[in-house]
This record gives structure tokens, C-alpha cells and sequence, in this order.
């Protein structure tokens, strides 16, 4: 009943967002502004699309080089099948990864991949408030505009706080996580806690104690980022080509602030990776920008074929030609088989005095 009641309020959620899209629109002109694109910068766009997912997999492979060795191969194909399920499931799609890899490249264990996805969502974020705030210093705000652009700036402020604050509490956490992991040991060690529960969470704090060695290491933490560097590079540059294959009259960092603002979209938990939010959210951008609303909605919905369309053609791919049974990936995926994965990684703790 709760699983209906969920998908239930996620579809009216869709479709609440698809509505707001396409409110008002005359389809006619979104049609004539679809019909104008250059398709050569729309190809050179999804080119570089495809080369992105190829930095997040090289990235990936540094975030897990403290934990195990793995495979740059594996490693793509897992991470455009993860956005391929994303698009088709939402965010849950998201869960997806850290259950394949294991199955492609058995060095990698689920929690393995669990824990190095949360880091690097640690670097994605602090990348894209970089790049986000950067544009705001130089960005122009269109006349009319000016209460929408104060609330933006408040947004992104208040993001620049939380993942800088989240970071310093990862590095003090990779400095003193030995006595942190003893203290929740001897604090847990309690007869209401149920032992499997405490088990697993104390292996979950030493497994990320493990991947934040590469904050810790110069060598590594240079790498990653250098790589979430180029990655989101990666990732402006065609949003950038987007806009100009419609002709519009935006420059390097007001694209940068479409990139940031579709972003935000593309978090809200809905299938077709978040439909209809992303969609509002970039044509919002750019109206803020001072582009007519079908213009707008024209480039918001090739923008979003740009982004996903390069991974679920990959991703599918891999997930046709993958030499994984549906047997083993079910087996894979049950809670019990990952709360058993998890605790057979733990180390055994007991409280120090």
C-alpha cells in the first residue's frame, strides 16, 4: 500500500511539473524553434556529453583506488547504465550503480561503490557551487528580474554554506575517525540496539573512513579534482553549444547559470530524469535571461536530450549485451543480501575504554 501511495505522488508529481512546463505554450512556435537548431552544434554538444561520462568513470576509479583496484571499462558501463535507470526511474535509479559494478567487476564490493558515490557527490556539488558562483560575480540581471535573481543568489549561498560545511566535517572526520568509530562502538553497545543494526553502521563509518584516505593523500585528491574539474567543464561547455545552436544571444557565464539552475531541477526525484522539473527549471533560467517562454522551452527540452540521451543509449546497450542474469541482479539488489554484504565487511568492534 505504501509502495502505490509512493508511485502514486510521484507521478502527480510529474505530472504537476509537465503542466507548469507546457502551460500557456504555443506548440507551434516550440516546433519552428526545434526545426532552427544547428545540428552540429548539437552533435559536437552530445559528443562532448559522451566524453563527460568517460571523466566520471576515470574519476571513480581514483575514488576507489584506496579500497580495491577497478576496471575504467566497467566502471562506464556502470555509471551510464546508473543514469540510464535515472532517467527511466528517477533518483531511485540511483541505487542501481553501486549494485552493478559488483557484478561486473567483483573486486568491488557494494559498499564500496555505495560509499565512493556519496564522496563524489561531495565533489560534484562543491563543483557546481564553484562554477555556479563564479557565473553569479559576472552575471547580468535582466530588468524585471530582479526579486527572481536575489532568490537564486540566496539558493546558491545557502548550497555554497551547506557543502562547505559538509566537506570540513568529511575532512575532520578522515583526521579523527578512529576515536569517532570507538566512541559510536562503546555508545552503541546497548541491548535495545539490535547488533546486525550496529554492526552495520560501524561498517559503513570505517568503509568511509577507508575512501577518505583520498583527502588525505595530495597525490589523489589532486586527481579527483582535476577530474571533477574537467568533468563539469565537460558538462557547461555543451549547455554552452545548446544555446548557441538556437542563436541565442548568451554568453560563456550565463550559460554557467542555466547549468546551475537546470541542475537544481534535475535533483527533484521524478522518472525521465526529473521531467518536467528540469524542463521548467532551464526554461525558467532562461526567461530570467530575457528569452521568449517557447524559446525557452524549446532549448530546455533539447537540453535535456543533450544530457541523458548519450548515457541511456550506452546504458542500454550494456544492459542488453551485459553478461548478467536477472537472477543474480534481483538476488543483488535484495536489502537482506546487502545488509549481509555490508556486515561481512565489518570489522569486529568492541568498545575501548
Amino acid at each position: 500500500m505504501r509502495k502505490a501511495l509512493k508511485y502514486l505522488l510521484i507521478i502527480l508529481l510529474t505530472a504537476a511539473f509537465v503542466w507548469y512546463f507546457a502551460r500557456n505554450l504555443d506548440w507551434a512556435e516550440v516546433t519552428q524553434s526545434l526545426r532552427k537548431a544547428n545540428i552540429w552544434y548539437l552533435g559536437a554538444s552530445a559528443a562532448i556529453i559522451c566524453f563527460g561520462y568517460f571523466l566520471r568513470s576515470v574519476r571513480w576509479q581514483v575514488l576507489l583506488k584506496p579500497l580495491t583496484d577497478s576496471n575504467v571499462r566497467d566502471l562506464f558501463a556502470t555509471t551510464t547504465v546508473g543514469f540510464t535507470a535515472i532517467f527511466l526511474i528517477g533518483r531511485a535509479g540511483e541505487i542501481l550503480r553501486p549494485m552493478w559494478l559488483p557484478m561486473l567487476d567483483k573486486r568491488v564490493r557494494p559498499s564500496y561503490a555505495v560509499i565512493t558515490i556519496g564522496v563524489e557527490r561531495v565533489f560534484d556539488l562543491a563543483s557546481l557551487i564553484c562554477f555556479f558562483s563564479v557565473s553569479l560575480i559576472w552575471f547580468q540581471t535582466r530588468v524585471g528580474h530582479e526579486a527572481e535573481y536575489a532568490y537564486i543568489r540566496l539558493v546558491g549561498n545557502l548550497m555554497a554554506l551547506g557543502a562547505v560545511s559538509f566537506i570540513v566535517f568529511l575532512l575532520i572526520y578522515s583526521w579523527r575517525s578512529e576515536p569517532l568509530i570507538n566512541w559510536f562502538a562503546r555508545i552503541s553497545d546497548r541491548k535495545f540496539i539490535p547488533k546486525r543494526l550496529r554492526t552495520i553502521f560501524l561498517g559503513l563509518m570505517q568503509q568511509l573512513a577507508t575512501s577518505l584516505k583520498v583527502m588525505t593523500n595530495v597525490r589523489e585528491i589532486f586527481w579527483v579534482t582535476l577530474w571533477t574539474i574537467a568533468l563539469w567543464l565537460a558538462i557547461s561547455i555543451p549547455t554552452w553549444l545548446v544555446l548557441m545552436a538556437f542563436g541565442l544571444p548568451l554568453t560563456f557565464v550565463d550559460s554557467i547559470f542555466v547549468m546551475g539552475v537546470a541542475s537544481m531541477g534535475s535533483l527533484v526525484p521524478t522518472p525521465g530524469g526529473a521531467a518536467g522539473a528540469f524542463h521548467a527549471a532551464t526554461a525558467g533560467s532562461l526567461i530570467l535571461l530575457g528569452i521568449g517562454h517557447e524559446d525557452a522551452a524549446a532549448v530546455s527540452i533539447v537540453m535535456h536530450l543533450v544530457y541523458f540521451a548519450p548515457a541511456v543509449i550506452f546504458g542500454l546497450y550494456y544492459l542488453v549485451h551485459g553478461d548478467i542474469s536477472v537472477k543474480s541482479f534481483r538476488q543483488l539488489l535484495s536489502s537482506e543480501n546487502a545488509e549481509r554484504e555490508i556486515e561481512s565487511d565489518s570489522p569486529n568492534f568492541e568498545p575501548q575504554t
